[in-house]
Parts: C-alpha cells; structure tokens; sequence
C-alpha cells in the first residue's frame, strides 16, 4: 500500500505544481496552449502504447457507437476543464482555480445523488449544504460567482461520471480522448500558424520545448493516479486528493500574490470546514468498515 499512497500524492504535487509551469508559458494564448496540450498527450501516448504492444483496445472502442458517445462527451469535457484552467493560470486566478478542487469531491457527491440516485449520508448533506453557503457567501462578497471554481469543479465531475461508466482504462481512456480532439487541435494550429498568430514557429527553443512537454505532463499524473488509486482504499485517496488545491492555493497567495483576506478568505474557511466533514465522514465510515 505505501506504493500506491507514493504513486498517488506524486501525482497530487505534480497537479499542485501545474500554475508554476503554465506561468511560464504566459506569452501563448490559452487556446493555443490548450491544442499543443492536446496534441503532445496524443503523441506521448501512442508512443507509450507503442511500446507496451497495447492496440488491442482501440478497433472495439473505435466500432462501438456507445463508446464512441461517452467519449465524445468526456473529451468535451476534460478539454473544457483544461481551457479555463490554463486561463485561469493565465489571468493570475491561480486561488480561484484552487477552489475549483476544493469543491469537486462535494460536487462529484452531489452529482452521484443527482444522476445515479445514490443516497447521501446525513455528514454528506451537511458537507454539500456547507459547501453552497460558502459558494453563496463569496458570490455575495465579490458580486459575481466564483465561476472559474464552478466551471472547473462541474466539467471535472461530470467527466469523473462519464469516466466511471466507460469500459476503457486511463491510459486507453485518455488516448482516445486525445484521438478525437487531435483532428480539432491540428487543425487550430494550422489554422493559427497560417494566419500568423501562432507563437510556436516563431517561440526560442526554450518555449517550444515546454509546450511540446505539455504533452508528458498531462499524461505521466494521470497514469500514476490511476496506479495508486488501485493499490490505496477510497477513503485514503479521498483525503490525499486536497494535496492539489492546498499547493495552488500557497502558490497563488505566497508565490504569486494573489489577494486573499477578509470575505474571501471567510469563504474559503466555509468551504474547508465543508471538506474537512466530507473528510471525517470518510475516514471514519472506513474505519468502521475495517472493524465489522
């Protein structure tokens, strides 16, 4: 189990790590980083099934209508959840992005009880409804909806339902996302190249070899995600997933000076509290499970 609790949190720093290597590419576009993004995860991932002689999978996935729609679906949306982020990051939004990943366990519950009528715990309402009363609270405070948190946390669980339904794993799963994106982001970047408002063929050598590394960074947490939430129990990996957000939100208020006080931070405190009951609930239902 240590293994996997390894493999797991790696992948959590590396997704904490994600604002300081997307500052970096604060000359490009979100869009166009979005289809390099895109376009080097496909490239890394025919290369990494390449050589586990993995292929199997792919003329089933490819002739099965059903297949096909959920992943039309899910590629929708993790592309969605990409774009507002990389703005995000773009845009010194750095915190809002953070609380994006606060919520997503509370709204992946919330999701469960609304699509597949799972029924919630008494903590597990109270930790939702604490969660709102924080969205509200800021809402109210900064006279706008933290929709960057919103639009991050929503895309992010409604792809996690999707996801949880296909017959694919991660690797396949993403591979094919990135099959049915690719033609898009190509042509994107054709079109932009073309028109001269690319960055990549005119970029240093420095700032193209960070886009084209985009493409090993999105895939190599995915897949030591998906080691470590095999080898760990749920309630371990449900505590584990606030590594994340705790490192985006130091990196936006102590890195890159982000403002963080007064109502937000009341907010933000509401919203912790809420995780914090989603997280005790958790432990101690798995406790008393190792126990009966």
């Amino acid at each position: 189990m240590r293994g996997g609790i390894v493999q797991a949190s790696l992948a959590y720093v590396i997704w904490g790590l994600f604002p300081l290597y997307f500052r970096l590419l604060h000359g490009v576009v979100a869009l166009e980083v979005l289809a390099h993004r895109v376009v080097w995860s496909l490239v890394f991932l025919l290369g990494v099934l390449t050589v586990r002689r993995q292929w199997d999978w792919l003329g089933p996935a490819l002739r099965n209508r059903r297949v096909l729609g959920l992943f039309l679906a899910s590629s929708a949306l993790i592309a969605t959840n990409w774009y507002v982020y990389i703005w995000a990051i773009g845009h010194g939004r750095v915190v809002d992005a953070s609380l994006g990943y606060f919520i997503t366990p509370l709204v992946n519950v919330l999701t469960g009880w609304l699509v597949l009528k799972e029924r919630l715990r008494p903590v597990q309402w109270a930790a939702v409804v604490t969660a709102a009363v924080g969205v509200a609270w800021l809402t109210w405070a900064q006279g706008t909806p933290p929709w960057i948190a919103l639009v991050l946390a929503a895309s992010f669980s409604t792809y996690g339902l999707l996801r949880k339904t296909a017959t694919l794993g991660a690797l396949e799963g993403l591979t094919l996302e990135t099959l049915l994106l690719g033609p898009i982001a190509l042509a994107g970047l054709g079109w932009a190249i073309t028109q001269g408002h690319a960055v990549f063929p005119g970029a240093t050598l420095d700032l193209q070899g960070l886009l084209v590394l985009t493409g090993p960074l999105t895939a190599v947490p995915l897949l030591l995600f998906a080691a470590g939430a095999r080898r760990i129990p749920l309630s371990l990996l449900g505590m584990l997933q606030y590594i994340g957000p705790t490192i985006q939100l130091a990196l936006g208020v102590w890195l890159f000076h982000e403002p963080f006080a007064g109502a937000r931070a009341q907010g933000f405190a509401i919203i912790w509290a809420a995780c914090a009951l989603f997280s005790a609930e958790l432990w101690w239902r798995s406790r008393q499970s190792a126990t009966m």
